[in-house]
């Protein structure tokens, strides 16, 4: 099992599509919120599902940091908030993935710090849960849309036309 400390970022937009229950679903993968990511989740229906996936054990609750984590951490807070700092300084002391949307900067160092291809977005997430049968084309659309409403936007179309899914061949649409 891969673990993931998701951030802020990545966890409010499931909170606000009601698709926390896709994270806890996706085979080989568990999320794991960190205090200061729970800190940042502030709208009570968002705290209250939050906390009622957290008793049901869809995502996991970070039991705390480290003395050396508490050290990367303080220096990413230079840079970025406490969600992403935690996420980030959590991530590379214990060879977890990030699931993090937060784009300047935060990318780049992720790659420094984790290696390639241990970022996940929320756009990624998806194509995963599309990839593994648990949406379709369609239902990830209406996610994308959604978002929009809420201010997320993803650099494409439709998820029909995301390379990552137009690449896989068993594409439910």
């Amino acid at each position: 099992m891969q673990r993931v400390a998701v951030d802020a970022s990545v966890l409010i937009n499931f909170l606000i599509v009601g698709k926390v229950g896709l994270l806890g679903a996706l085979p080989g993968l568990e999320f794991v919120v960190p205090e200061q990511v729970r800190a940042e989740v502030r709208r009570p229906a968002q705290v209250q599902l939050l906390e009622q996936e957290l008793q049901e054990g869809t995502v996991q609750a970070l039991g705390g940091m480290v003395p050396d984590e508490f050290v990367t951490y303080g220096s990413l807070r230079e840079t970025f908030g406490p969600g992403e700092s935690a996420c980030l300084a959590v991530a590379a002391a214990r060879g977890w993935l990030v699931a993090c949307d937060e784009r300047r900067g935060f990318p780049n160092r992720a790659r420094q710090l984790l290696g390639e291809g241990r970022l996940l977005t929320t756009p990624a997430v998806l194509v995963l849960a599309i990839r593994d049968g648990q949406l379709s084309v369609a239902e990830a659309d209406r996610i994308k849309a959604r978002l929009e409403t809420a201010r997320f936007k993803m650099p494409f179309g439709s998820f029909g036309d995301h390379p990552d899914v137009k690449l896989w061949r068993g594409v439910r649409r």
